[in-house]
């Protein structure tokens, strides 16, 4: 495990851990149970952190899930509250800034268990197919889940998430999604690889909208990568973002799909590939990288001082 894999695993786990503390320090119980006696308890909604990774609270400022919330407007015909929609967009612009989908890599409970997942499919020595569904499907789903909560008058993915059935499940005791959730991890296991993650996920699919303006990027060093394939081997996400840096037709990872979860960092062995902030220009097919451009002026000016020697990039006298 690398170092940026090891960082992430730890937040994940602190992420369950965050939303299970506001209860337990009230003096409540974990899944909606009350674990206190007869005399008065705190209230959990009382302190300064309390709700679930559709809502919650932080000091008083309201935070929603921006998939949830278009949900709810599609669902009611109108406009949220005033903070809701403030707390919504304050989660888009945080996201947006930073990585989309970087929750999915860094907070997700469904990406953890889908990894643990993956690595039993490998111990057990279960081949799955690398790609069933295209990793685009999920803007599809995440339009059509808004769509039919319009139809229906109700947020309909909130009845079937995963995400709640995890999160929501530890704090409240609601496990609305508990049956989908199972249906992920059999398709993990026997059906595909990263199918709910990768293709199917509607919260996936409106972060990977937002990831298309991530400022925190996985950069390369096209002389350091020896195209060694580990890297897309290690892919969360799915491997082909990575072709176009790879191909060297980019010096950035841009697909919106980009996780942020460093595996391919971690996994690199000439340290090819690292994070980076902001976005270049992007480049063009077969334009060499600058270090690169930079080396060939040095050797042209050389070999032009050198009399054209030996060159076969500078014309001897005969050849012009």
């Amino acid at each position: 495990m690398g170092k940026i894999t090891l960082v992430r695993r730890v937040v994940q786990v602190c992420m369950l851990v965050l939303f299970c503390l506001p209860p337990l320090l009230a003096g409540w119980g974990l899944a909606g149970l009350f674990a206190g006696g007869d005399g008065e308890v705190a209230t959990p909604a009382a302190g300064v952190f309390f709700g679930s990774l559709s809502s919650s609270s932080v000091a008083g400022v309201p935070l929603f899930d921006p998939l949830g919330a278009l949900e709810v407007m599609a669902a009611s015909r109108g406009l949220l509250a005033a903070s809701a929609l403030t707390g919504a967009l304050l989660v888009v612009v945080v996201y947006g800034l930073v990585r989309g989908r970087a929750f999915c890599g860094w907070v997700c409970p469904v990406n953890l268990i889908g990894e643990g997942v993956d690595a039993a499919r490998r111990r057990l020595g279960i081949e799955v197919p690398e790609r069933t569904v295209p990793r685009r499907a999920k803007i599809g789903v995440a339009a059509a889940v808004v769509l039919l909560s319009a139809l229906v008058g109700f947020p309909i993915f909130e009845l079937i998430s995963p995400i709640g059935a995890v999160n929501k499940g530890l704090v409240f005791g609601g496990f609305a999604g508990a049956g989908t959730l199972l249906a992920i991890v059999i398709a993990e296991l026997l059906v595909s690889r990263r199918l709910w993650c990768r293709a199917l996920c509607p919260l996936g699919g409106t972060f990977q909208v937002l990831g298309r303006a991530g400022q925190v990027n996985v950069a390369i060093d096209h002389d350091a990568c020896i195209h060694c394939d580990k890297c897309t081997r290690v892919c969360l996400a799915d491997p082909e973002i990575l072709a176009p840096v790879l191909a060297g037709e980019d010096a950035i990872v841009r697909a919106g799909d980009c996780m942020a979860c460093g595996a391919c960092v971690d996994t690199c062995p000439t340290s090819a590939l690292r994070f980076r902030f902001g976005r270049p220009r992007r480049s063009q097919k077969g334009t060499e990288s600058g270090s690169a451009r930079s080396r060939k002026d040095v050797d042209v000016a050389v070999t032009v001082a050198a009399g054209g020697i030996g060159s076969p990039d500078v014309p001897s006298r005969e050849e012009m």
